[in-house]
């Protein structure tokens, strides 16, 4: 597949709305983890629309809410802004507790669409791998980054993995679940 002009707007927006954010606890930017996800997204059969929502996927949650859901849909359609959508936990501000955010995520998943399954199991892996790359260098240190704490982060990443299950296994539902082992 070869990705069109469309592709290199997102990848614009996306520096629009993340071009200054790092990612927690670290100095590196962003945008790494959004091509890491999109890189996952796609070595797993992403279509365009797929990958354009990769690259976007935290953009309503942590980027600005209905405004930006609504520059989205604009700008790149229904599909892209869809699988957006499923992807985001939230887009209220203050944000909800985490544990209830978290819950409500967890159980849409097995019922979401392919495609946003595709996206947030990207999203998941590329998160575990990054997690465990701090973890062996910071120990249990590194739990201080996250609201849920070890206990909370462990508990929804397992639960997230039995709801992909739920949905049916792949190859990467398979990577994500012996990473996070």
């Amino acid at each position: 597949m070869t990705l069109s002009r469309r592709f290199n707007e997102a990848f614009e927006y996306a520096a629009e709305v993340h071009g200054t954010d790092t990612r927690k606890g670290t100095d590196i930017p962003y945008l790494a983890h959004l091509l890491g996800v999109t890189s996952i997204a796609l070595e797993h059969g992403a279509d365009e629309d797929e990958a354009i929502a990769a690259l976007l996927h935290d953009a309503i949650e942590d980027g600005g809410g209905p405004p930006i859901r609504e520059a989205i849909h604009r700008r790149f359609g229904n599909r892209v802004v869809e699988i957006v959508n499923g992807c985001t936990d939230t887009d209220a501000d203050p944000k909800p507790p985490w544990r209830e955010r978290k819950e409500q995520y967890i159980a849409h998943i097995p019922n979401a669409s392919a495609s946003v399954r595709l996206v947030s199991a990207a999203d998941k892996l590329h998160n575990v791998r990054a997690t465990l790359r701090d973890y062996r260098d910071l120990g249990d240190e590194l739990w201080g980054r996250f609201t849920g704490g070890k206990d909370g982060t462990l508990w929804y990443y397992r639960e997230l993995l039995n709801a992909f299950k739920v949905a049916g296994s792949s190859p990467l539902i398979e990577e994500l679940e012996r990473t996070l082992s």
